[in-house]
């Protein structure tokens, strides 16, 4: 049977950590392991490796960041032995399996441990933003990611945002002069980009938009949230 996850270990706190310090070791592993702060030399190999650990990491923090999921699993962990869970020295892998069959039998671990159907203590938090439908689901890691960081991720993300504004007011100023010249121009330029905006903003979150954007973009974003969170972190 596969190890089941130390969630505790993944994010680097102790059992006994606040929901604050649990919010802070997220926000710090999930910016030193997102994929797309690794260099374009990335081998496939690192990219997967990565992968691998941003998503073990968004799982231990959808978990344990929620008070009803953290008692259930607090409840799993001290009634299986020690060696029942991945330890420190696990491997990226290891973690993201040992993370992905939890996930698999999630409501089954839960009900083992409390009697009870997974979910069915306390209300959403905001995590759940980046989960699927059924109990059963694994949290989208970028999802919760876009969740944690929506209100830094705001202004980062309209420094690069308007690709559809600007294509807009230069295809709707290219048409404006055809018709009508210098003035069809100016009109039309205005009009492209008010369309192109409504494009750029219509039923997305901040947090889609990222996810949208070129990995180079990505990564200019990253490090400057990297920056803000720790002050300074090396690629």
């Amino acid at each position: 049977m596969t190890s089941l996850p130390q969630y505790y270990n993944i994010l680097g706190v102790p059992p006994s950590a606040t929901s604050d310090q649990i919010r802070t070791a997220y926000k710090k592993e999930s910016l030193r392991t997102h994929p797309d702060r690794l260099p374009a030399s990335a081998t496939p190999q690192e990219r997967r490796r990565a992968t691998e650990r941003f998503q073990a990491v968004a799982d231990a923090y959808y978990v344990l960041s929620d008070p009803a999921r953290r008692a259930e699993y607090d409840s799993l962990f001290r009634s299986r032995p020690s060696s029942a869970f991945t330890d420190e020295t696990a491997s990226e892998f290891e973690q993201e399996q040992a993370s992905g069959s939890f996930f698999e039998n999630f409501s089954q671990f839960f009900q083992n441990a409390t009697g009870a159907a997974s979910g069915a203590a306390g209300g959403a938090t905001g995590a759940d933003a980046g989960a699927g439908a059924g109990p059963r689901a694994r949290p989208d890691a970028n999802g919760v990611f876009g969740d944690v960081f929506e209100e830094m991720l705001a202004p980062e993300v309209a420094h690069v945002r308007p690709w559809w504004s600007w294509m807009g007011g230069a295809s709707g100023a290219a048409l404006g002069y055809i018709v009508a010249n210098i003035p069809g121009a100016v009109a039309g330029g205005f009009a492209g980009n008010r369309l192109g905006a409504i494009r750029d903003a219509k039923g997305k979150s901040v947090a889609q938009v990222f996810s949208g954007l070129e990995s180079s973009k990505k990564a200019e974003i990253l490090k400057a949230l990297a920056f803000k969170v720790l002050g300074s972190m090396g690629s």
